[in-house]
């Protein structure tokens, strides 16, 4: 019975990870891009002001992520052949 409630515990945090990763980070994006469009729509005055912050936001909360990444995945290299240590020792 540990075991099983281990494994479970686990695939909780696997499916959380998931959902954030795989549904979140595209969902900020389409929100960015949904921002964007009311921008070229034509809005105006304070609304076009919240669309260009939210879509800019958004773009940019996703590309600190994917660059956050693919440094995360990289980090052996870094550290191996750079001796760049990024997420500690």
């Amino acid at each position: 019975m540990h075991t099983f409630l281990t494994n479970m515990s686990d695939l909780w945090r696997v499916t959380l990870a998931a959902l954030i990763l795989g549904a979140g980070i595209p969902t900020v994006f389409a929100i960015g891009i949904r921002g964007r469009a009311q921008i070229d729509d034509g809005a105006t005055g304070s609304a076009r002001a919240v669309a260009l912050t939210v879509s800019t936001l958004c773009f940019a909360l996703v590309m600190i992520i994917v660059v956050v990444g693919v440094l995360y995945i990289a980090k052996d290299f870094l550290a191996h052949r750079l001796g760049i240590h990024i997420f500690g020792a």
